[in-house]
């Protein structure tokens, strides 16, 4: 399974797994995005990964972590 950006769920629970010491509320989006973009499914384009998802993910890996 390849991630897309619009993979917000499944991303942030990828995040949530490979970074477990992180507080996703303290993240900034030049980090979050690198950390997408490395994650081994995700193949989508750079570009497309805006303010407004960075946002989605982040949300979603907060309420994964609670």
């Amino acid at each position: 399974m390849s991630l897309k950006w619009v993979d917000v769920l499944e991303i942030a629970i990828q995040l949530s797994e490979q970074k477990p010491d992180v507080d996703p509320r303290y993240v900034n989006f030049v980090d979050l995005r690198s950390w997408v973009l490395a994650l081994p499914a995700f193949s989508d384009d750079p570009q497309r990964g805006g303010e407004k998802v960075l946002e989605a993910i982040q949300a979603a890996w907060i309420e994964e972590n609670d």
